[in-house]
C-alpha cells in the first residue's frame, strides 16, 4: 500500500471515529419523550379587546415618540428603545387575549404606526459604492484560483486513475 494512500486510510477512519464520538449521545429520541402529546384546547382569539388593547400600546408609543425630537424619527438609535417596548407590548397584548403574533389585526395597526411616524424616512435615492480595491481583487481572484486548483485535482487524478483504480 501507498502511503499517501496509507494516509487517506488513516485519516478517513480518524473522521469517522470523531465524528462518531461527537455525535454520540445527541440523539433527540434518547432524551426526549416521543409520545404524541394531545393538543391543549385554545380559546378563541378576542379580537375586539386585541384592537383596544393594541390601542393602549400605540398610544403608549405615541407618548413615548412625544419626547424625541421629530427631526430624529428616522434614526433608529434615537427611537429603538420605545419601539422594542412597542413591540413587546403588541406581542405580550396578543397572547394575553389568546391571539396569534403576529396577525393580520396587530400587522394593520404596526402599519398604521409606520405611516404616521416613518413615512418621510426613506431616501431619495441609494447611493451603491464599490468595496476598496483590495477586497474587490481578494473577491474576484479567491473563486479564479480555486476553479484552477480544482480543475488540477481532477486533471491530477484522471492521470492516476490505473494507479487508484
Amino acid at each position: 500500500m501507498d502511503t499517501n494512500e496509507f494516509a487517506v486510510l488513516k485519516l478517513f477512519v480518524v473522521g469517522i471515529l470523531v465524528n462518531a464520538w461527537m455525535m454520540r449521545g445527541l440523539s433527540a429520541a434518547d432524551s426526549f419523550n416521543i409520545e404524541p402529546t394531545p393538543p391543549r384546547p385554545r380559546k378563541a382569539c378576542n379580537e375586539s379587546r386585541l384592537k383596544w388593547e393594541v390601542e393602549v400600546c400605540g398610544e403608549e408609543f405615541k407618548r413615548d415618540m412625544g419626547h424625541i425630537d421629530p427631526h430624529y424619527w428616522c434614526n433608529l438609535t434615537h427611537f429603538i428603545s420605545e419601539y422594542h417596548l412597542f413591540t413587546v407590548c403588541t406581542e405580550s397584548k396578543s397572547h394575553m387575549v389568546s391571539c396569534y403574533w403576529p396577525n393580520p389585526l396587530v400587522e394593520s395597526y404596526i402599519i398604521r404606526i409606520h405611516k404616521h411616524f416613518f413615512s418621510n424616512c426613506t431616501m431619495d435615492q441609494v447611493v451603491w459604492v464599490d468595496p476598496p480595491d483590495d477586497t474587490l481583487t481578494l473577491l474576484i481572484l479567491i473563486p479564479v484560483f480555486l476553479t484552477l486548483a480544482m480543475i488540477a485535482l481532477v486533471v491530477w487524478c484522471s492521470k492516476r486513475s490505473d494507479i487508484l483504480a
